[in-house]
């Protein structure tokens, strides 16, 4: 289902935001031709059964939602000496040619509706680049939203034989009265035996709607893996996609979520085995207290040539009330039969014989909870390498336990 243009976007308002920020030519017709795409172009997909679309993106008002000569954001990157790390606008000046190289080189700008709207109106964004063989220390991204509406577009490109951990952040900042709307495209090009950690962390007021994709290509014996940790925000609607084009290449993508109150969480973990010897594990925890409602799509896709493939998936969701929902749909599609690969979801509540345990043993029983409920995520917290995103994330879901 398609959505409507908002009126306050025209040829004239693409060209005020490319204008005002110098870009050069590909640039300006990259986003003239996602603008002219929106009239055709679908929202995302969202899994439906008879009578039930599970998210209704089809209720954003993006007349209302949408301001886009009015963004503002305050972010701030830590960079390590050896890597380059630039607002994406700075970085067209010194790495022009090599943004235009990759510049949705991964993700398709006309995949739907969303991406195309992002596409042309971003204002905001970073480009990191690590030179061959460099194994950059920590980068650190994190961003304020200040407006009623902002786009972001992230281009990550790793050399031969380079490693980064990047942790990036984003909450709200000044008080808007209105709605908000917050979208954000990050691609990674991973070079040959380069190695990328993406971590993510959303925590947007709750009068913010979310749309995020996220999506990497491997190289020959390149790995990306992806921390995707979602608290805030009233719908969130995320995407973390790989596509593992290079022989023995590798992805894991890590998700963590918390819901409460009547947020709405649609997240989607998606991975492409197309070379040899290639490995994915896909590992989503999450939580659900109040009246909050998750969605999680799975999708491990088998080629037809991706021979000795290993490919692993597990969601679990932890429900603290009767009211929450939670829906999961694994899919395995395996087009060669040398495969090695498993799929598997569970839905349940906290488990009656560790919190009788805990509390015949003097703890009290709403502290025996938040400690069940804490040691749930620990999986996912383990993967996390940067020490500074470990704990803003434990903090968060300290903070969210009663």
């Amino acid at each position: 289902m398609s959505a409507q243009l908002p009126a306050n976007l025209s040829v004239e308002t693409v060209r005020e935001i490319s204008d005002a920020r110098d870009e050069p030519e590909w640039l300006l017709e990259a986003r003239l031709e996602a603008l002219e795409a929106l009239d055709e172009l679908e929202l995302p997909d969202v899994i439906q059964t008879p009578g039930r679309r599970w998210t209704n993106l089809e209720a954003l008002d993006f007349e209302s939602l949408v301001d886009p000569l009015n963004q503002s954001d305050e972010t701030s990157r830590e960079a390590p000496e050896d890597a380059v790390v630039l607002s994406f606008t700075e970085a067209l000046d010194e790495y022009g040619d090599l943004i235009e190289e990759h510049f949705g080189s991964v993700v398709d700008l006309e995949t739907n509706y969303l991406t195309a709207l992002s596409a042309a109106l971003f204002t905001t964004g970073t480009f990191v680049y690590v030179p061959e063989s460099v194994d950059a220390e920590d980068v650190k991204i994190r961003a304020e939203m200040n407006s009623r509406s902002l786009f972001s577009h992230t281009l990550v490109v790793t050399e031969k034989s380079s490693s980064v951990t990047i942790l990036e952040a984003i909450e709200s900042g000044n008080d808007i009265d209105d709605a908000r709307y917050f979208s954000n495209l990050v691609e990674v090009v991973a070079g040959e035996n380069s190695y990328v950690q993406y971590g993510s962390l959303q925590n947007l007021d709750e009068e913010t709607y979310t749309y995020s994709l996220k999506r990497g290509d491997t190289d020959t014996y390149s790995t990306i893996n992806w921390i995707e940790g979602n608290l805030g925000s009233k719908l969130t609607r995320s995407d973390v996609e790989t596509e593992l084009n290079g022989e023995a290449s590798e992805t894991k993508i890590v998700g963590a979520f918390f819901g409460h109150d009547d947020q709405h969480l649609d997240v989607n973990a998606r991975v492409w085995h197309n070379a040899e010897n290639t490995t994915a594990d896909l590992v989503t925890r999450g939580v659900l207290d109040d009246e909050a409602r998750s969605v999680y799509e799975g999708v491990q896709d088998v080629g037809r040539d991706a021979w000795s493939t290993n490919s692993y998936q597990r969601e679990n969701t932890l429900m603290l009330s009767d009211e929450s929902e939670a829906d999961a749909s694994p899919k395995l599609i395996i087009n060669n039969h040398d495969t090695e690969a498993s799929h598997a979801a569970t839905v349940g509540q906290v488990d009656k014989e560790d919190l009788f345990y805990m509390v015949s043993r003097s703890v009290p029983e709403q502290q025996a909870r938040n400690m069940l409920v804490e040691g749930f995520f620990v999986p996912v917290l383990e993967e996390i390498e940067v020490d500074e995103f470990r704990d803003d994330l434990e903090e968060l879901i300290a903070a969210r336990l009663h």
